[in-house]
């Protein structure tokens, strides 16, 4: 059901996960995203429900690939709020970059003629390598909840100068601290941000 890795570019990633907010005609007044709105319009139903640790650590989350569902781990407190956004964006990243629908369709079609196919849960744990599909995963998340076009209606480089900008963008936006700096790396706007200062470093014209 896992499509073969391959490299994706960034660019193809970010198009990728723009491709699914024209389908939906998303615009600037949909954000902050609800991303069980992006589910539920590819197809997956999402459900919270106690996913018990394997023995390999925490799983903040997984998808059962012919029942089409996305289970989030409502033990994990960490979940609510921007992170939980995040982590279901990322699920759909794995729906949409990493899984093989066509296998899936066809799963589906031997189930309706009496041939059943045991397939494993895709699994998301609370801390995974980023690298791989994983890094894929969470930068289509990236880009689902913080598209170029909402980020520069939203906001612009000179206004986010200081830590009380960046907070106030990332709870307009829904997503955590941590995840708004990184996009606004990739975008440009900023290189860094000192933990010892209040002030991120903008990028210079």
């Amino acid at each position: 059901m896992i499509r073969p890795f391959r490299f994706l570019s960034k660019h193809e990633i970010e198009c990728r996960a723009l491709d699914v907010l024209t389908a939906m005609g998303l615009t600037v007044q949909d954000f902050p995203l609800d991303s069980s709105v992006v589910a539920e319009f590819l197809g997956l139903d999402v459900v919270w429900d106690v996913i018990p640790d394997d023995g390999r650590g925490l799983i903040a989350a997984r998808i059962l690939p012919l029942e089409r569902l996305i289970e989030m781990n409502e033990s994990l407190p960490s979940l609510q709020g921007g992170l939980g956004e995040s982590t279901l964006a990322h699920e759909i990243g794995h729906w949409v970059l990493h899984l093989d629908q066509g296998a899936i369709a066809r799963a589906e079609r031997l189930a309706q003629r009496g041939l059943h196919l045991k397939i494993s849960p895709f699994l998301c744990r609370n801390a995974t390598e980023a690298e791989g599909i994983e890094w894929q995963a969470q930068y289509f998340a990236t880009c689902l909840l913080m598209p170029r076009f909402v980020m520069e209606a939203r906001s612009h480089p000179q206004d986010v100068q200081d830590w009380r900008s960046l907070y106030q963008f990332a709870d307009n936006m829904g997503v955590t601290i941590s995840n708004l700096i990184h996009r606004l790396k990739d975008l440009g706007w900023i290189t860094d941000v000192p933990e010892s200062t209040q002030t991120p470093i903008l990028k210079q014209s």
